[in-house]
């Protein structure tokens, strides 16, 4: 059995080329795919641009997940937006992390224990910051934070809009950490812009008994237009 999961900066809906909003595209572009796990970031709830629509509840609703897990990172008067997990198996265990530096934009990061058909995997999803000084503080502050401790002896994957363009976390803490990275070369997994995609920013990586038999990006012509994002896609299993 393979479990695939799909990443994918939403863009609250709005397209990145038309700037229209429509949450129904980015509905259609996940589940063309069957993931079973889905990780999402920019996701919008009780947002004027976004017709005050609770993204979070449509999508689960819509993608008919058995879990699902929001984390509201920035925040409006009214609504804001965050990281939305979906996943067709229950959580065993569900944190979230607050990854703000100092004055810097709110982010977070997401820990999940899955319960699949294979067995528990540990899971974390984020969007890190724009920095690159930042990006590197958000992850060494998550993988030595004791809520990621917790689970890390489990096979884990962690995935997400890394905003790592020039791909120096690979190298640098992810390596330390014992982390391998999936979506490399960096050639092969561009995704931003998505009508034009020249950089690598949506990211995955594995440490543990995951075995990744695939991972892709997504270039169909719907997820050209629905997002600025292109979709990541991970299809993988557990060694036992």
């Amino acid at each position: 059995m393979t479990i695939r999961l799909l990443s994918y900066n939403i863009h609250k809906g709005i397209g990145g080329r038309d700037r229209r909003y429509s949450l129904e595209r980015i509905v259609q572009v996940v589940a063309h795919e069957h993931p079973d796990l889905v990780c999402l970031q920019e996701v919008d709830r009780h947002v004027a641009r976004s017709r005050h629509d609770d993204q979070p509840h449509r999508l689960a609703d819509a993608l008919d997940a058995t879990a699902h897990l929001y984390q509201l990172n920035v925040r409006f008067k009214s609504g804001g937006y965050g990281n939305l997990l979906l996943s067709r198996w229950p959580f065993r265990i569900c944190h979230q992390v607050s990854l703000r530096l100092r004055r810097r934009k709110p982010r977070g990061a997401q820990i999940v224990v899955v319960e699949t058909p294979q067995g528990l995997i540990h899971l974390i999803h984020w969007h890190l910051g724009l920095a690159e000084r930042e990006r590197h503080w958000q992850v060494r502050h998550l993988l030595d934070h004791a809520l990621f401790r917790e689970s890390s002896h489990l096979p884990t994957l962690i995935v997400g809009d890394f905003n790592d363009w020039l791909n120096t976390l690979a190298k640098g803490p992810m390596a330390h950490h014992g982390f391998l990275q999936v979506t490399a070369p960096r050639s092969r997994f561009r995704s931003f812009p998505a009508y034009w995609p020249v950089v690598s920013l949506d990211k995955a990586f594995v440490r543990g008994s995951l075995v990744v038999r695939h991972a892709r990006i997504v270039h169909s012509r719907l997820a050209r237009e629905a997002s600025d994002h292109l979709p990541l896609l991970v299809d993988f299993h557990v060694k036992h």
